[in-house]
């Protein structure tokens, strides 16, 4: 019989990890916004991604769905767990959106509305990577109900990798940033990118040091056969990736950075998911324990069989529509 919960897991994995790299990217120039004054380079840097970026955070939507749809025990004990920074992501989201919109209709309050775009995208950045920190060092419950206090979430661990979470999508945009400028702005953007990618690189050290120190259940996955084996080459493809996006900056190579980057936020989710598998809850419900009754997943699945290529064909087609460089004194999508 078909595992319909693996089939529910790896959608929700495919959905999450969309959602990382192409929101990421645009998060991630908001992250870059206070590097440039110039309102023109400003005024380019949003217009690369100005057709496509609420797209990409369809698959957050779709994430949630299936979590709600499979999973619904995930979905009420998560939320639980981190109702507020969840709330407050929401709302740096929607001032990141309005921001979007409205400063290129304004005038004269144009810099309070690229404020709101720095804030909003910052804000977002940062508390997604504490979200990610909260549900690594795990969620306490009693019987499938959250059991914790309400700002359980709110640890040094969880603070740290929103901050990696910021450089991540900052060095994410930077690569998106070379890929589709060029002459002055491109110029700026090849000077900054490898200095993102070193401090990138020493985050995951960090992460990947003091995450097995302070979590033994963590260890005794990343130490244990399988996983040993699994696990062995992701810091070994770390080091090269990161060694080849910085070749490709020094080469002035214009798609290569972003794609190596790209690699690197790969390496640190399939590390992320081998350190939890095949907890959903860590450190103690597993997917089976969680899951929805088979029928409902069978009933859901259809309608995500029939979603996930529509998504996949109108994501694909906005990017090749929008797919040449963004210049000084274009009009732009606005």
């Amino acid at each position: 019989m078909i595992d319909l919960s693996l089939i529910w897991i790896a959608i929700i994995a495919l959905g999450v990890l969309m959602y990382v790299v192409l929101d990421g990217f645009d998060l991630g120039i908001g992250i870059l916004f206070p590097f440039f004054k110039d309102q023109h380079e400003r005024d380019v840097m949003m217009n690369t991604v100005a057709p496509v970026w609420d797209g990409n955070e369809t698959w957050m939507v779709l994430g949630g769905a299936g979590l709600f749809a499979a999973f619904p025990l995930v979905y009420s004990t998560v939320l639980s767990a981190l109702y507020m920074p969840i709330i407050l992501m929401v709302i740096s989201l929607i001032f990141r959106g309005v921001a979007f919109e409205f400063r290129f209709k304004a005038h004269r309050g144009r810099h309070w509305w690229d404020i709101a775009f720095i804030g909003g995208s910052l804000l977002t950045s940062f508390l997604q990577g504490v979200i990610l920190g909260a549900y690594i060092q795990g969620i306490k419950t009693t019987n499938g109900i959250y059991s914790g206090g309400g700002l359980d979430w709110l640890t040094p661990f969880s603070l740290f990798t929103g901050v990696g979470v910021v450089i991540l999508y900052a060095t994410l945009g930077c690569g998106w940033l070379i890929f589709k400028t060029d002459h002055e702005l491109q110029d700026k953007m090849f000077q900054l990118m490898p200095k993102l990618i070193i401090v990138l690189l020493l985050v995951f050290g960090a992460v990947s040091l003091y995450t097995p120190l302070a979590h033994q259940q963590i260890a005794e996955r990343w130490f244990s056969q399988p996983q040993i084996f699994y696990f062995s080459p992701v810091p070994i493809l770390v080091v090269l990736f990161t060694f080849m996006a910085l070749r490709a900056c020094k080469r002035r190579q214009e798609f290569a950075p972003f794609i190596y980057t790209l690699a690197l936020v790969i390496l640190a989710y399939t590390g992320f998911l081998i350190s939890l598998w095949p907890y959903i809850i860590p450190p103690s419900v597993t997917l089976w324990e969680a899951a929805a009754p088979q029928s409902s997943q069978l009933f859901s699945l259809i309608g995500a069989l029939i979603l996930i290529p529509i998504i996949l064909f109108y994501t694909g087609l906005s990017y090749w529509v929008f797919r040449d460089k963004v210049r000084v004194g274009d009009d732009g999508y606005h």
